[in-house]
Formats: C-alpha cells, structure tokens, sequence
C-alpha cells in the first residue's frame, strides 16, 4: 500500500524564524520577519493558541484581533508539541536538529521512553541532549541580554535549562505580573531580548477544552495584558505574539484503543508522543521491512482518519526538517498522525489518567500547526 504523506505544505514563515529575527533586530540585522532595528524586542509565547481558536473567539480578544493581517499566520513545527515547538522557537532550528522531536521519545542508550517535558534525569542531560545552541546563547555573544519570564515552577525545570539556556530566568506568577517584569527590563536595559511564556490557555485547553469558559477567561486576560503592554511600548520596543501549537477538543467517545487490535502493536517495544502523534519503536532487532509492514498494518486499519509514516518516510519528506543522525533513533520506527478528530491510546498503560485531557495537539492539521504571529510597538505592521 502507498505511503500516506500529509496533504499540507508548511508554509515560507515558521515558528524558527521569530526569535531569530528578534534578535537580529536588536543587531541591526536583515531577518526573514524583515523586522526593523530596534534596541528592545519581547516576544510572548501564548502556549496552545492556535490561529484558528484565535480568530473563532474574537469577539472576546479585540485588541489581538485588531493586529491581525494576512501575514499573521506561520507554521509550528511536527510534532506540533511544546517541547518541540518551543525548542525550535529558542533555537531556530527544527526538532530534527535540536532533538525534541516529541512529548516522549526513546532514549535508545538506556531502552526506555523519556517525557522532554518533566522527565530529566542523569541520563537525559538538558545540556547535551538539547543539542545546539539557543539564540540566547547567540544573543549573549553579540553583547545583547536574554531574559525568560515565565512561573516559578519551571525556573530550574530540565527543560527550561534545555530550551532556555545562555537567558536570565526572571520568575512572575500572573500574566499581568510577567508583562509588568518585561516593562521593568525594558525601562532598565538598554539593549534586550525577552521571551515572556503564557500557560494558562494551554493548562485551560487540556483540562476543559480549547471551547470552554476556562478557555475563554484566560484569553481575556490575555489579550487586556498584551493592549496594556502594547500601549506603552516606546518607539525602539518591538513586541511579537505567538504560539507553539494550536488545539483541539476531542471527547471520550473519540478515543481510539489501539492496543485492542494486536496487530497494530505486534512487535512494537515502545510507545512514545502524543496521543494525536504516535510514536511506535520496534523490537531493537526490527529491519526496516518490519517498519514498513507495520506501517502498511495502521494503513489498513487505521488509513482512513491518520496519516502512517515510517521514520524513513517522514525523514525523506522533511517533517523533522533536517534530521541528525544522533536524533534519529528518536523518531518512532512508525509514526501515527491523527487527521481526523481523535485520540489514540494505550488501554494497558497502568496510568489512565491522559485520557481526562479534553484538549489535545500534535498532529498535522491546520488546527495544531498554524499559529499567530501579532505584530506591535516598532514591529507594527
């Protein structure tokens, strides 16, 4: 059976080009935002605010809506994940060179599946598994200070010290109190390169759904704190807003078992990603006929509402985009994207309790991948 590649193509502007092009403002520099030089930039990720929720809600985010023009949307990264999208955000490159090429992968070295997110440990070292280098690194070099405001609790996390390395972790709990932190570096930095994370859309989206009054009140406060924010920016300040992915809600009656038919597992070792991006490694003694053999299996079964990949087939038509050979073996041997609206999972995993999410990302549709790219202060459009 034919292989089954993603009826999409990413578009020219990606996520890896907004931190990058913030910075090279700041230098003064040609940048693919074609930003303008500026002494100050903040660039806001809102975690999980797809351009599609964006524009669905509108009414109740006026002041963003107000910014949007027919060049505020960009591509995410696949897996439309946070660990991969936020990763190619601070570094500029794609999962396939970084190394977060998912929620869980396989770390081959000690046979097991880690969780980039919470899962760090003496084998899985932010500073060597996180494999380039970060554009506060680069920023540092230039003479130009990076700062990450985000809530305490991921101050020290593994991953913070994997995707957010070379800034100056400045801790602020609310969204009004991290805005009020990028004023205070801004009136007291001469030069500044500020990222400025946003959970609570994300946090509110997987527990209650993207359609949700949760949902929605996080938006508002959102969209008041970046007006308020916007308003006093001076005319050397520029100010990006975006996303790592984007989200939707599927319901329990949507959630596919796949372990219920053998056939899908058989010989599968391992289990990784997300529930709407499967990533499926082998026995370790697994050829490549085996992978295509599963792979045409979940075409049979499961072709009409995912797309089926091997890690051959996904590699070769650029999904990771350029993939190094030590990140490799962290791709699944298959890979499963969901296109239509479900789920997959795993009814012997003993821990069940992934399926309460109602919210849900890492797939290929527009929905998960294309996200907003609002433009204020120095960057007005």
């Amino acid at each position: 059976m034919p292989s089954m590649l993603p009826a999409r193509q990413f578009s020219t502007l990606r996520l890896a080009d907004v931190l990058t092009s913030s910075l090279a403002s700041v230098q003064g520099l040609p940048n693919p935002l074609r930003l303008v030089p500026t002494n100050k930039t903040v660039v806001v990720l809102a975690d999980g605010l797809g351009i599609s929720s964006l524009r669905a809600r509108a009414g109740h985010a006026r002041f963003l809506k107000s910014l949007l023009t027919k060049s505020s949307v960009i591509d995410g990264v696949f897996p439309s994940t946070t660990a991969a999208g936020i990763t190619t955000l601070t570094t500029g490159v794609a999962p396939g060179q970084h190394g977060l090429v998912g929620y869980r992968v396989r770390d081959a070295d000690r046979d097991r599946v880690v969780n980039q997110l919470t899962g760090w440990d003496d084998g899985m070292r932010p500073e060597t598994w996180q494999r380039v280098r970060t554009v506060f690194e680069r920023a540092a070099d230039a003479g130009v200070p990076g700062f990450a405001i985000g809530p305490r609790r991921y101050s020290a996390s593994g991953f913070t010290q994997a995707a957010l390395r070379g800034a100056r972790y400045v801790p602020a709990e609310s969204v009004s109190d991290r805005f009020a932190a990028a004023r205070h570096l801004l009136d007291t930095e001469p030069r500044a390169l500020v990222y400025l994370y946003v959970p609570e859309l994300d946090v509110a989206a997987h527990a209650h759904g993207w359609e949700s009054d949760r949902w929605l009140a996080a938006l508002e406060v959102l969209d008041d704190a970046t007006a308020r924010f916007a308003a006093g920016l001076t005319a050397d300040e520029g100010l990006l807003l975006t996303a790592d992915h984007g989200i939707i809600d599927v319901p329990a009656t949507s959630h596919v078992l796949f372990d219920t038919v053998p056939e899908l597992v058989d010989g599968v070792r391992h289990i990784g990603g997300d529930p709407r991006c499967l990533h499926l490694y082998l026995e370790p003694e697994a050829v490549d006929e085996a992978a295509a053999a599963l792979a045409d299996t979940w075409r049979a079964v499961e072709g009409h509402r995912a797309w089926i990949f091997t890690r051959t087939e996904a590699v070769e038509s650029g999904l990771f985009g350029d993939v190094s050979p030590d990140v490799l073996p962290r791709i699944g041997d298959v890979i499963v994207a969901a296109r239509k609206l479900i789920a997959y999972y795993d009814s012997r995993e003993p821990n069940q309790s992934a399926r309460s999410m109602v919210g849900q990302h890492g797939s290929l549709t527009d929905e998960e991948l294309r996200v907003p790219l609002i433009r204020s202060g120095a960057f007005s459009a």
